[in-house]
């Protein structure tokens, strides 16, 4: 009997050839789903963007984007009219999304008093680069804005849920936005694909090793819609031959929908 190592092999070398027609192990409504790994993408400068699509679609995989207007490589951001046909498109696909506040806006530090307020460094809009107090309020507001967008531009309503810039947050800040309405999704230490690091310490062959190798049922897996400061981008390098490679091991993919950790808080939210 082949080992796994060598049926995992054989898997990728046949889809990087061409030759893998699509499998239905992208987690259809009401298929069972034993091993199931949880995709996810935060925008980016969204240069990869139509080629992750185009390696979701040939797989039949769906994920949860996580959507913040910013800078893209088209000279505008990515939730402006240039990508929002892009965006309609992976909705119809049955991709499910949430925000990465609007202005991606990071998490530096809370504010002593009541009631909360925090400081808050955006890297996108208006006020990128400086930092500033924010209320929970205008947090709460600039968590929605990019969920309202992504919901006029796709005619499909977000999922309850967002993700913090960086991963930054504070206990506060947690229970600040819960308390409008969304609550936080982070992502599994072996779900951190890499794809923020740079290329000449991180090659793209060491990561998708290290991702095959880790990655556990249950996980949330993490990357990006292109980043600007690696050399050699990841996707969609790394991303055909992990997808193929983690339904070799018998995984199949879902989205957040479909989270047990997540379920009730999305249903009681509608």
């Amino acid at each position: 009997m082949a080992s796994a190592s060598s049926r995992i092999g054989a898997a990728l070398a046949l889809s990087l050839a061409g030759a893998l027609a699509p499998v239905a192990w992208g987690a259809q409504p009401g298929a069972t789903c034993e091993k199931p790994v949880y995709l996810t993408f935060d925008t980016g400068h969204m240069g990869v963007a139509p080629l992750v699509a185009d390696v979701l679609k040939r797989q039949d995989v769906r994920v949860t984007f996580f959507a913040a207007a910013e800078r893209t490589q088209t000279d505008g951001d990515s939730l402006d009219d240039h990508w929002a046909p892009w965006w309609k498109a992976r909705a119809a696909e049955g991709n499910e999304f949430g925000s990465h506040t609007y202005d991606h806006a990071y998490w530096r530090a809370d504010v002593k008093g009541a009631p909360p307020s925090f400081r808050i460094k955006p890297s996108a809009g208006p006020q990128d680069g400086k930092e500033s107090t924010w209320s929970a309020a205008e947090y709460c507001t600039n968590i929605r804005k990019s969920s309202d967008r992504l919901a006029a531009i796709t005619g499909k309503k977000p999922l309850p849920l967002y993700r913090a810039p960086g991963g930054k947050t504070s206990p506060a800040l947690l229970a600040a936005a819960e308390g409008c309405g969304y609550k936080y999704v982070g992502w599994a230490p072996a779900g951190f694909l890499g794809d923020e690091l740079p290329s000449e310490k991180f090659s793209n062959a060491r990561l998708l090793t290290q991702a095959l190798d880790t990655i556990r049922p249950g996980d949330i897996l993490l990357a990006h819609l292109g980043i600007w400061s690696r050399k050699d981008p990841w996707a969609p390098a790394n991303l055909e031959p992990l997808i193929v490679g983690l339904k070799a091991k018998g995984f199949c993919f879902q989205t957040l929908r479909q989270h047990p950790d997540f379920r009730a808080w999305i249903a009681s939210h509608p």
